[in-house]
């Protein structure tokens, strides 16, 4: 009996996860995603989509590595619609009054506004992530090279991942300040506690979760320090001494960081020993940061996000359906009104 228990609470680790949005949180399992934002009236509104990965339509895409990077670009864009589907459901954006460029652009992009305004958004992150963790650390490393005269190539890797690591913790911790990001963090270690709780075999009850831990090997916050510890030991590798020509050659590398990354984020949330510990101990270190005590009202709204987004194993959850399944419900009640009524008529 005990084994049957262990073999039914294995199948639950790695089967979902999730992500902290304004005021909510989405959990994703499989192609099912739940979005569950609460109101400024307390009330709970949640939003239910299909996400089909590329890796399950071409075989390619499910290759070691690969796959990796496939799932980073993938959640990169699921990230980013569901962070403006959130603002959305909140009402954020009618809160303000348009301006004449605001009003300029709705005529001009119609319905593509938000999404022109993503892309912008997302490659002026590119290039001041680049900037920060790729073109400063180096011309950083430089200059300690030349300060110090040592010219090995471990030296600069180790300098470069060094400088890399504080620049990503200063960040976080500067922005964790701000009253919005903190409660971000809070739903952040909802979600958290609400898969620890499932991943248990306990009942989810925001009283079960409180109870459970906040951090999670296969958090976004351990892949990104991960990435970031294989990029110094792949930086060990990169010839030339030019600060242009070895980020350059970072750039290039980047996706292999990924791929690596992933698969141990992966791995390292299905396993649990002495190796596996230490290596996700940096990363559940910084979730310390990332990730704060969050209420009852809070861990509420991240299971009834996980709820919904595992309709096979909880189908008693109410969820807002698809536009597809609403019109489709819509149709056959329309449909059933309609026979009803021809039954009384005969």
């Amino acid at each position: 009996m005990k084994k049957k228990t262990n073999d039914a609470l294995s199948c639950r680790l790695g089967k979902v996860g999730g992500q902290a949005v304004l005021e909510g949180v989405m959990m994703k399992s499989g192609e099912d995603t739940c979005l569950a934002v609460r109101g400024e009236d307390g009330s709970i509104t949640t939003r239910k989509t299909k996400f089909v990965s590329l890796r399950k339509k071409y075989k390619i895409c499910n290759i070691p590595l690969i796959r990796g990077v496939i799932n980073f670009v993938e959640m990169m864009r699921l990230s980013m619609s569901t962070l403006s589907a959130s603002a959305e459901m909140l009402g954020i954006d009618e809160t303000e009054p348009e301006t004449k460029f605001e009003k300029w652009l709705t005529d001009k992009l119609g319905d593509k506004l938000m999404s022109v305004i993503m892309g912008i958004a997302m490659v002026l992150a590119v290039f001041l992530s680049v900037g920060l963790f790729v073109f400063l650390p180096t011309k950083a490393s430089e200059g300690l090279t030349f300060l110090t005269g040592i010219e090995h190539v471990a030296f600069r890797s180790v300098i470069e991942g060094v400088l890399k690591i504080g620049i990503f913790v200063a960040y976080i911790a500067l922005v964790g300040l701000m009253p919005d990001i903190k409660r971000t963090f809070q739903y952040h270690g909802a979600e958290h506690k609400s898969v620890a709780c499932y991943e248990a075999g306990l009942e989810l009850t925001p009283e079960n979760a409180a109870k459970c831990t906040r951090f999670h090997p296969r958090c976004g916050t351990s892949f990104i320090i991960v990435m970031l510890v294989i990029s110094i030991v792949i930086s060990m590798f990169i010839p030339g001494r030019g600060s242009i020509l070895r980020s350059l050659f970072k750039i290039l590398l980047l996706p292999l960081s990924v791929g690596i990354g992933y698969e141990f984020i992966m791995f390292a949330g299905k396993h649990d020993n002495f190796i596996v510990r230490a290596l996700s101990a940096p990363g559940l270190w910084m979730q310390r940061i990332t990730t704060k005590e969050p209420d009852e009202s809070q861990l509420e709204i991240a299971i009834t996000a996980l709820k919904g987004a595992i309709p096979a194993e909880f189908p008693e959850a109410e969820v807002n359906k698809p536009e597809a399944d609403e019109k489709a419900e819509e149709t056959a009640k329309t449909a059933g009104n309609a026979a009803d009524a021809e039954n009384e008529a005969l």
